[in-house]
């Protein structure tokens, strides 16, 4: 017979689907933090808005599993909207 997952498996896996909605992760404690990050990832979760949540907290070990993982942020080109006569 399988145990229930615990209290806390639960609410990381309601943190991930709802995890665009969340505009704060640095209160949460590191070993939770990281096992959020690792979650979003398996379920595909991750886009640069996510991304840039993660690396607001400043933890260590996420910051280290980013690089790890060689995950970069996404630079979108910025292009002038009207040239001025000088070229």
């Amino acid at each position: 017979m399988r145990t229930p997952p615990s209290l806390l498996s639960l609410t990381i896996d309601k943190a991930v689907i709802h995890l665009s909605h969340i505009s704060d992760l640095s209160h949460l404690p590191d070993h939770i933090l990281l096992d959020l990050f690792l979650r979003t990832l398996k379920a595909g979760k991750l886009n640069e808005k996510v991304l840039k949540l993660f690396v607001a907290t400043g933890k260590d070990e996420v910051l280290l599993l980013i690089r790890a993982l060689n995950i970069k942020h996404i630079l979108t080109p910025v292009l002038p909207t009207r040239c001025s006569e000088k070229f």
